[in-house]
């Protein structure tokens, strides 16, 4: 399958798994394949950090971003093993890439995350997102990836320090990329617990993409129901 400027945008594409869970590198190959991935991502295997297993996910990403700057990649793709695809659209993401390619003034791209807003860039695939969490599908260009591999490890988790950071941020429009229900290794087990009750981290980023991409027609909505309950109220027949 074809995918033009889509997949081809990005010199260089990751995934990390960890060496105790075969099982994911297997499920993530499969995925890619159902993307049109297949043979273009190069899995970074490592060994879970025991002691601090948020600082073996900062150095993995760091490590994954560091290879593909060794190896002269302009535009550098990292996925988790946890990630599936849903509705990718190769048509879309061509459209996007070429936004990019077109625009130049792009530090992240998000394929799957939650933000805190969102607005429109003129084009229906591709919004400027404030980001907010999550990091199983994003590419970043050559000089932010520079600036990222540069930041020592302070006891913030990876998407803490893209938080932190900041920059000129965009996501596909809509997301193709969600985080399954395997386990978190935050700290904060009750993390795990209240994506569940809410029914999943992947309902969960869909409904906030949503609402971000559509806040002025959920508001307006809000508006005309509080309207109708006031006329309800007050205006007697």
């Amino acid at each position: 399958m074809s995918h033009g400027l889509g997949w081809d945008f990005f010199d260089a594409i990751y995934c990390i798994t960890l060496d105790s869970r075969p099982d994911r590198m297997e499920a993530a190959r499969a995925q890619f394949a159902l993307a049109g991935l297949e043979g273009r991502v190069e899995f970074l295997v490592v060994a879970k950090d025991q002691d601090n297993p948020e600082r073996g996910i900062f150095g993995s990403h760091q490590r994954c971003l560091s290879l593909g700057l060794a190896a002269g990649a302009r535009h550098i793709l990292i996925f988790e093993d946890d990630v599936f695809f849903r509705d990718c659209n190769p048509q879309r993401l061509g459209l996007a890439c070429r936004f990019l390619q077109e625009t130049g003034d792009w530090d992240a791209f998000f394929l799957g995350c939650l933000t805190s807003g969102s607005r429109p860039t003129g084009r229906d695939c591709v919004v400027r997102i404030q980001y907010r969490c999550l990091t199983h599908g994003y590419a970043f260009n050559r000089p932010f990836a520079e600036r990222i591999v540069r930041e020592p490890w302070q006891g913030m988790p990876i998407d803490g320090l893209f938080r932190t950071v900041g920059g000129r941020f965009f996501a596909l429009r809509p997301m193709c990329a969600f985080q399954s229900q395997a386990s978190s290794d935050n700290k904060t087990v009750w993390i795990d617990r209240l994506r569940n009750l809410c029914g999943g981290l992947a309902r969960i980023q869909r409904a906030n993409e949503l609402y971000h991409n559509n806040k002025k027609l959920f508001l307006l909505l809000h508006l005309a129901v509080a309207a109708g309950i006031v006329l309800l109220l007050f205006i007697r027949p």
